[in-house]
This record gives structure tokens, sequence and C-alpha cells, in this order.
């Protein structure tokens, strides 16, 4: 990046600031714009500077959209009982590729983390509460990540619901389908033994 000055520099620059993409990755994705044609710049200038404006969260979610409520807050073909917990929107996605499950969701734009100064009202508990105290939800399944900040969050908001009189979940982690055991590390199978349900039934 030295050896670039002005908008050239800075374009590398921004493409860096991106998760994932190190100074060559960035350099590439720079000539790339580059020697495309004006047009392609243009559309991808007004792609970025459209979803930057039009995003928004989902006043019942909290879920990226650009209509609120969302397009799965809509659906009046799911499951309004149960509730999804997840960190971030990503997480949404990932659950809907699966196409296992058909209730709502609740993203909370992170996990807590307090040795990061991250805390329940960095997160959007407030509105997770808020839907909760509708009545309306008999289940919430927490689909936290199964790392530190992730089991932090479950465990608070686990000791949060419950008192509600509301079925609190935890999705299960273990051993990946298709895989061996001699593999697995100590964390994942003792993961796979809590996580564990009856079975032949």
């Amino acid at each position: 990046m030295l050896y670039y000055s002005g908008p050239v520099a800075r374009l590398v620059n921004e493409f860096a600031k991106l998760p994932g993409i190190g100074p060559k990755t960035a350099q590439r994705l720079a000539f790339h714009v580059l020697n495309s044609s004006p047009e392609m710049a243009q559309s991808l200038a007004k792609t970025l500077v459209e979803v930057r404006q039009s995003i928004k969260r989902c006043s019942h979610c909290c879920n990226l959209t650009d209509e609120d409520p969302c397009h799965v807050c809509r659906d009046t073909s799911r499951n309004r009982k149960l509730l999804c917990v997840v960190e971030e929107p990503r997480d949404v996605i990932a659950m809907e590729k699966a196409r296992g499950y058909r209730g709502l969701y609740h993203v909370l734009h992170g996990a807590i983390s307090p040795m990061e100064g991250v805390g329940p009202e960095d997160v959007t508990v407030k509105e997770l509460l808020g839907r909760l105290q509708e009545g309306e939800v008999e289940e919430v399944i927490l689909a936290a990540n199964s790392d530190v900040e992730g089991e932090t969050t479950a465990l608070y908001l686990a000791r949060l619901i419950k008192p509600l009189g509301i079925k609190v979940t935890r999705i299960a982690h273990g051993i990946p389908v298709g895989s061996d055991l001699e593999y697995a590390d100590a964390m994942t199978l003792n993961k796979a033994l809590e996580g564990r349900g009856e079975f032949g039934s």
C-alpha cells in the first residue's frame, strides 16, 4: 500500500478495513474495480449507498431488513410460540438454509462479553424481554455460539427468561454428522455428551 497514493491508496485502505481482507486481497479488489468498466464501479458505489440507507432493524425481531416488519415476522405460517435467539443476522441465514426451523427469531446483534465491555444493554436484551412479555412465546431456543461469550449470553438470558414461565432450551453442540470421534477435541465431545437425547424411542 506504500506504493500508491491518492485515490488508489484510499481505495485499497477502505477494502483493507473489511473483515477477513488483508493488504494483498485489498489491493486485488482495488485493481479489479479500476480495471472494470465505469458502469461497474458506479453500480457498486450506488449499491453500497443504497443498502446502507435502506437496511434497518426489524421492529419485531431486530434482524436486518429493508421492510418493517421483516419477511419472517410477516410470515403467518410460522410457529409464533417458538422464538430462536441468535447473536447475529448471519445466524438467521444459517438457520434458514438448514430448513429445519419454522418459528420466529430474535437477533441480539452481539454477545455479552464483560472482558470486552459488552453488557446486556449493548445487545437487544431489552427488546427480547419486551416480546416475551406479550405472552405469545412458549419456548425460547438459545442458539448463541458455543464460545465463552455465547455461553455467558445463554446463561444470562436463561436466568432472565425462566422466571417468566417460558420454556428455555439450548441448541446442542457436538460431533458433526459424518465425522469420527477420534478427530473431535475434548470440548466438542463434552458438548455432545451434554446435548445427548434419548435414542431408539
